[in-house]
C-alpha cells in the first residue's frame, strides 16, 4: 500500500498522534460517567484536551498547506483531520451538557455510550497507527467502528424510549434526550472517521 507514492511519514505521525488525543478525550468521558466525583473538573479536563485536538488539527492542516506532495488525497486529509476533531467536539459537547444541565447521577444507558465512544475511538487510533501498511488491516478496524456505531444507535433508540415511558418531569426528559443524542453523535463522527480512512485505503491499495 501506497507503494508508489512518495511517502511523508510526518503526516502519518501527525495523524497517529491526533489518534492518541481522541482516545484520551474519550478516556476521560468514560471515567467521568463512571466515577462521577467531580464531573466539573472532568469537563475541564476533557476540554484541554480538545484545545490539543484543535491544536493538532491546525498543524495538520498548515503542513497540507505547506505541502506540494502528500501520501494520500489532500482533501482526505483535511476530511480526516476534520472528522476526528468533530469527534473531540462531541465528546467535549456531551461533557459540557452533563455539567451545563446539573445531572446528578448519569443513567447505564449514558455510561454504556460513553463505553461505545471510547473503543471506538480506541479503534480508530488502532487504524490511524496503521497508515502507510496493509489495506486489510485497517480496513477490519473501519468495519468494526461501523459495528460499534450501530450499536450506539440502539442504545440511544432504547434509552429515549424508555424516557418517553418513564421519564414524568419534560424537563428530564428533554436533558436527556438531547445528552443521548450528543452521545450518539459522537459514535457518527468515529463512522465518518472511519469512512474516510476505508476511501483512503482503497484508493492507494
Amino acid at each position: 500500500m501506497f507503494g508508489l507514492i512518495p511517502k511523508d511519514e510526518k503526516f502519518f505521525q501527525m495523524f497517529k498522534e491526533m489518534g492518541t488525543i481522541v482516545t484520551e478525550g474519550a478516556e476521560l468521558l468514560r471515567v467521568m460517567l463512571n466515577d462521577f466525583e467531580n464531573p466539573v473538573e472532568s469537563q475541564r479536563r476533557i476540554k484541554d484536551v480538545e484545545h490539543r485536538g484543535d491544536h493538532q488539527t491546525h498543524e495538520i492542516i498548515k503542513k497540507l498547506n505547506k505541502s506540494f506532495i502528500t501520501p494520500f488525497d489532500r482533501e482526505d486529509i483535511y476530511a480526516l483531520s476534520a472528522a476526528l476533531d468533530d469527534i473531540l467536539d462531541l465528546i467535549d459537547a456531551s461533557a459540557q451538557r452533563i455539567v451545563m444541565y446539573n445531572v446528578e447521577k448519569p443513567t447505564p444507558e449514558s455510561k454504556e455510550l460513553a463505553f461505545i465512544i471510547l473503543k471506538s475511538c480506541q479503534t480508530i487510533e488502532r487504524a490511524l497507527a496503521r497508515l502507510g501498511g496493509k489495506f486489510e488491516q485497517i480496513a477490519e478496524h473501519c468495519r468494526e467502528v461501523n459495528a460499534l456505531e450501530n450499536e450506539a444507535d440502539r442504545v440511544c433508540r432504547e434509552a429515549i424510549s424508555r424516557l418517553f415511558d418513564e421519564e414524568k418531569d419534560p424537563i428530564q426528559l428533554i436533558k436527556w434526550k438531547e445528552i443521548y443524542e450528543t452521545l450518539e453523535t459522537a459514535t457518527d463522527k468515529c463512522e465518518d472517521a472511519a469512512n474516510i480512512l476505508e476511501s483512503v485505503v482503497v484508493k492507494n491499495a
